[in-house]
């Protein structure tokens, strides 16, 4: 899994509450078991019309969110069903953080799993970077894991905080996968350990 250290770049604002995953990543996409290709399908339903032309008006169809690496939500982002293809389809299309009052705690929890960093913060808070991200592809927001703060285009200086275990996963790049491998010399000994003390097994 791609590490996560310090993001600087475009922020998209989305003041919507209750996005919920069909609306991140609608249930015709699920059929893959595949990571990537899912960008392009990230909120379909909101960014094409019937005939698959983008809507103009969608926020990541504006020439200056479309290469956006920070997405200001509004807040329970990620309700819904608990589809993995949510986060996968978010990573795909280039956004690796995602600020919101409040995620719903599976979607929370991919996140993390896949190299996306969730960051839960006050409203009033969320409002600040929301009004900060409408300024467009000028302004360039700096998320940084280690410091564990969100920087505005303007120098406002916004800590968060996040479990030291997640933390530690992303700064890593660890996924569970990942993580069972840091423990594969203790495995293999006790593979051969238990081999020996119980060869009937």
């Amino acid at each position: 899994m791609e590490k996560f250290e310090k993001i600087t770049g475009v922020a998209a604002p989305m003041p919507m509450i209750n996005v919920d995953t069909d609306m991140i990543i609608p249930k015709q996409f699920l059929k893959t078991i595949k990571r990537s290709g899912l960008g392009v399908n990230l909120f379909h339903e909101m960014r094409y019309d019937d005939d698959g032309n983008d809507i103009p008006e969608f926020v990541l169809n504006k020439p200056q969110y479309r290469e956006a690496e920070v997405l200001v939500a509004g807040d329970n982002f990620g309700c819904g069903s608990s589809r993995e293809h949510a986060p996968w389809a978010i990573k795909d299309f280039g956004i690796r953080c995602v600020i919101a009052p409040s995620f719903a705690d599976i979607f929370y929890n991919n996140c993390f799993k896949n190299g996306i960093l969730p960051i839960s913060l006050p409203q009033e808070k969320v409002d600040v970077l929301m009004k900060d991200a409408e300024k467009g592809s000028n302004a360039r927001m700096t998320v940084d894991l280690e410091e564990q703060t969100v920087t505005t285009s303007d120098g406002e200086v916004i800590p968060f905080e996040i479990d030291s275990f997640k933390k530690h996963c992303l700064l890593e790049g660890l996924d569970d996968i990942g993580l069972t491998m840091e423990k594969a010399d203790a495995i293999a000994a006790y593979e051969t350990r238990a081999a020996a003390e119980r060869p009937w097994v």
